[in-house]
């Protein structure tokens, strides 16, 4: 054990490599996440508004169970990050272990379930290899240590949340808080910023979204954003401390511009559809929270500032 640390320790190539070979097999977990917790926060959310509705006195019928043995969500009932084993929801085949080796089994499947032959959705792979590649750039950067492993840890949240908010437009506060709280610990022993900064940039963060937030709804009467947003833009102000949230701001913005402009053109939808803001956030704080000093730099001599 203490070779291979060693070797991870001063040889940087070998951090870099096998950091990246990890980063795979999270991404084939975060999948797992980005499909199954946001179905299990529904179903928990659809419990507590019953118990709420039971309390004050009006009658719910049970959900009705399908002939499939689902429910509503065509889900079983005893489902969670580990149960039921992943299957192909057209024919039900189980995914065995060689089946689900990340980029490989889908190369080796050609892109196709091995029970019926449907096509096996391109964004596995995707976030799998989006997964290993970030988290060597994160090697590449800290190198070996604890900032490290809190860096890999971020970024698994960054992805995983990314997802849940292009597929169902919510950032979920079970993910978002406990970042946020762990971005302000860090910060006690200076892993990244100042005590200081963190504070100031986590409130900075969260105020400055949810001031546009109420501007654009006073002047609109339209919600621009959801709360979770906010919440992000406070993780990644812990991260970054504020001097750097002007960044942050600029590059989600014109990448939102661009990226979710482009889409709507593409798929011919007007302007009043909603786009999620969060994989834009994350992107911008992530590629901050690694290069924010040079960006910073950069930002300063070109406004004139320094």
């Amino acid at each position: 054990m203490n070779q291979i640390i060693s070797a991870l320790e001063y040889y940087p190539t070998i951090l870099i490599i096998c950091t990246g070979i990890f980063g795979l097999l999270v991404g084939s977990f975060l999948n797992v996440v980005i499909f199954r917790y946001p179905i299990m926060l529904f179903r928990e959310w659809e419990s507590m508004a019953k118990e709420i509705l039971k309390e004050r006195g009006y009658k719910l019928s049970s959900p009705k169970k399908q002939e499939d043995g689902t429910y509503g969500d065509n889900q079983p009932e005893t489902f969670n990050l580990t149960v039921p084993r992943s299957a192909c929801p057209k024919c039900e085949h189980k995914i065995t272990a060689l089946e689900n080796i990340p980029l490989f089994s889908y190369l080796f499947l050609k892109g196709r379930c091995r029970g019926c032959k449907t096509p096996i959705s391109i964004r596995y792979p995707f976030v799998e290899l989006l997964t290993g590649i970030a988290f060597a750039f994160c090697a590449f950067h800290f190198g070996f240590g604890w900032p490290l492993l809190f860096a890999i840890i971020i970024t698994a949240y960054f992805v995983a949340l990314s997802f849940i908010d292009i597929d169902h437009q919510i950032l979920p506060d079970n993910m978002t808080l406990p970042l946020l709280w762990l971005g302000l610990l860090l910060a006690l022993n200076q892993t990244y910023i100042e005590l200081s900064n963190a504070i100031i940039g986590a409130a900075a963060g969260y105020l400055v979204l949810w001031s546009i937030y109420w501007l654009f709804k006073l002047l609109t009467g339209k919600e621009g954003m959801g709360y979770g947003d906010f919440k992000l833009l406070a993780v990644i102000g812990a991260l970054v401390g504020w001097q750097k949230l002007p960044i942050v701001i600029l590059l989600s913005a014109s990448v939102g511009a661009i990226i979710g402009g482009g889409q709507l053109l593409i798929q011919k939808k007007d302007s009043q559809t909603k786009i999620p803001f969060g994989p834009y956030l994350a992107v911008a704080g992530w590629v901050t929270f690694l290069w924010g000093d040079s960006l910073f730099n950069s930002y300063m001599q070109f406004s004139g500032l320094r």
